[in-house]
């Protein structure tokens, strides 16, 4: 074994980790970007194309078993190694030192390795393109990506996205080199057979095969991993090295992107649930990748989540049938939910006449609209259906989105409830809605605001549950004065956007 090989068996050996691929963690809201107002996913290998296909077609009925589609699938997965450099202050404390001075003295400079895989998907002229996933290339100072046939090429980032998880990176050769078969993912069945191809623990160019074990899997809220991907789920062998490597079908194709694990014991092993990124999202997300540098998405511009039950206090103080559906609890005053018409309190059902049941999904059919589109917003307000016209705005970077300080009200309430009043020692004839959570930074965190205060009215209307506040809530321009109970005691506070 080369010396190479070595030290990435070892490092990945002892790697131990949940969802831990390539030495790097998934980080992780679907809007899915396969709609019909995405550009066309890019055809690979269509008639006419002089690139070198990765090998023979197989037979249509898929016989021509798994030796046939590891050599077709195995030339198009390539290894990329990552190097990050990180800075680590020197340690002090030897009384030799501090009394004449360190002469080594200062920041001391580490490298971290990392390894994962990739998948060839397209090459023009020289420039060849490869998928891998965004936690594989993390924020790696060096990438070096290793072919099939051996070569060893410096990579560049062409575009990465923390919300699919996905990464494109590129290589330079004159040499032509072979190029993947994409398929459809959305033709990928529950019990067909399907191959993994990659890198596990740094043993190069491994295949492993199994079935596919179910589809339109979602990742968990609060979880690392990227939650804009309904993931297909395989019980092919996957481990850390894995991420960024193929799953393909028996004929060849690749159908997803192998990405995260759910790993048993203590090592972080396989135990048979792997995940994969839809091919379809990745096709669409490679050719935005190539033609923009990132993956482009809508933003509307509220705080949202999702009701209890429809038996549940919530539903029925809103006034709602169906608890299928997403509430907006805040609006960011500067967005284009306030600026056409979107309140606190409204309840939306769907989003250009598709259905949206959870608020995931509202998040992602709005991240999935183009940037600058009209659509339709179907809401409950106050127990009445309504349409809203609204224009989407581009979703701008993280740190740069939905600041706390420009968030209205800035609080969830809900209604209080005879079981909450006998919990806390509440008169039962008391009448409000209790805030239960307050938006750091917001302007009800700015004027005092704590969860458990008890609303009775809002610029001089008494609230008698969620509501109404949203009620009043939503005709406010900016600022209202509540009257609030806080353990016993009443007292008035003013809010205002800042």
């Amino acid at each position: 074994m080369s010396t190479r090989n070595t030290w990435k068996t070892a490092f990945f050996a002892l790697a131990a980790a949940v969802v831990l691929f390539a030495g790097g963690l998934i980080v992780g809201l679907t809007g899915s970007n396969s709609n019909g107002n995405s550009p066309p996913a890019r055809t690979i290998n269509n008639p006419g194309d002089t690139r070198i296909p990765a090998a023979s077609p197989l037979p249509e009925n898929g016989e021509g078993g798994f030796t046939d589609v590891a050599e077709s699938v195995l030339p198009v997965v390539v290894e990329v190694s990552t190097v990050r450099v990180i800075e680590q202050q020197a340690e002090r404390g030897i009384p030799f030192f501090d009394f004449f001075g360190d002469p080594d003295d200062g920041d001391r400079e580490f490298e971290q390795p990392g390894l994962g895989s990739g998948v060839i998907v397209d090459q023009v002229g020289s420039t060849v393109y490869i998928i891998t996933n965004n936690h594989v290339i993390g924020d790696a100072d060096d990438i070096t990506v290793t072919t099939y046939d051996g070569g060893q090429y410096d990579a560049e980032v062409v575009g990465s996205d923390e919300l699919q998880d996905l990464a494109l990176i590129s290589i330079q050769t004159d040499a032509e080199m072979p190029v993947a078969s994409l398929g459809e993912s959305e033709n990928v069945r529950v019990g067909q057979w399907a191959i993994a191809v990659g890198n596990p623990l740094g043993f190069e160019s491994t295949v492993t095969a199994g079935i596919i074990s179910a589809t339109g899997r979602q990742a968990g809220p609060g979880t690392p991993v990227a939650e804009y991907v309904d993931y297909i789920q395989t019980d092919a062998a996957i481990n850390q090295g894995n991420s960024g490597g193929a799953l393909a079908n028996m004929e060849g194709e690749i159908i997803g992107i192998n990405t995260w694990i759910a790993a048993g014991g203590p090592t972080g092993g396989n135990v048979g649930l792997g995940f994969a990124i839809p091919i379809d999202n990745v096709a669409v997300a490679v050719d935005q990748f190539i033609e923009e540098g990132e993956i482009t998405y809508g933003w509307l511009g509220v705080s949202i989540g999702d009701v209890d039950d429809v038996d549940g206090p919530l539903a029925i103080d809103l006034g709602l049938d169906d608890d299928r559906g997403s509430l907006i609890h805040g609006v960011y005053m500067d967005s284009p939910a306030a600026r056409d018409g979107i309140r606190p309190g409204d309840f939306v059902t769907a989003v250009d006449g598709q259905a949206v049941t959870s608020s995931l999904e509202l998040q992602r059919a709005v991240g999935a609209l183009q940037p600058g589109q009209e659509v339709e917003f179907d809401v409950i307000r106050g127990g009445e259906e309504r349409r809203i016209q609204v224009t989407v705005d581009r979703r701008g970077p993280e740190d740069e989105i939905g600041q706390a300080d420009d968030l209205w009200p800035g609080f969830h309430t809900v209604p209080l409830t005879d079981e909450i009043r006998e919990r806390e020692g509440m008169p039962s004839d008391l009448e409000g809605a209790i805030i239960a959570n307050v938006a750091p930074e917001s302007p009800a965190a700015s004027a005092g605001l704590r969860p458990g205060d008890i609303i009775t009215e809002v610029d001089g209307t008494e609230i008698d549950g969620a509501g109404s506040f949203f009620a009043q809530a939503a005709e406010s321009s900016g600022q209202m004065v509540m009257s609030i109970i806080r353990q016993g005691r009443e007292m008035t506070i003013g809010i205002e956007s800042l």
